[in-house]
């Protein structure tokens, strides 16, 4: 065998948990093949470079083997090789990401009580008052 189709590789490469994902993947145009946008009947063979957008995270790996069958994961991983520039831009993005700021951070005691919720209503009701007798 020297081809396959795209949405059946990605199940046997464990991409994807199921083959619908990944024809799914596929069909929103998150795989492309030798950068370009593809169908999921596409057939891949050996040598062929993918890019693979899972969110923020973008790999490019190129194709080593073809397998029809999903097998163990040491299997399945001998299928593709990720390129070292894919590797590279990827380390980056967890950096920046490691070193971003956090908004949730600034929040020092979470999320607010039944009393401090209160407080702040009653805080709020006062300061802002529609009633003329104050």
């Amino acid at each position: 065998m020297d081809s396959l189709r795209i949405d059946k590789w990605l199940w046997a490469a464990r991409f994807y948990k199921t083959r619908s994902l990944a024809c799914d993947e596929v069909t929103k145009h998150r795989i492309q093949i030798n950068g370009q946008d593809v169908k999921p009947a596409r057939e891949v063979k050996v040598g062929d470079t993918l890019t693979l957008r899972k969110g923020h995270v973008i790999k490019t790996i190129v194709v080593q083997g073809i397998s029809a069958a999903r097998g163990p994961a040491p299997v399945a991983q001998a299928l593709y090789e990720e390129t070292p520039e894919s590797m590279a831009l990827r380390a980056k993005q967890a950096e920046q990401n490691r070193l971003a700021f956090e908004p949730a951070h600034s929040i020092e005691n979470g999320r607010p009580t039944k009393r401090d919720r209160r407080q702040i209503e009653h805080a709020w009701n006062e300061r802002w008052s529609a009633s003329t007798d104050h």
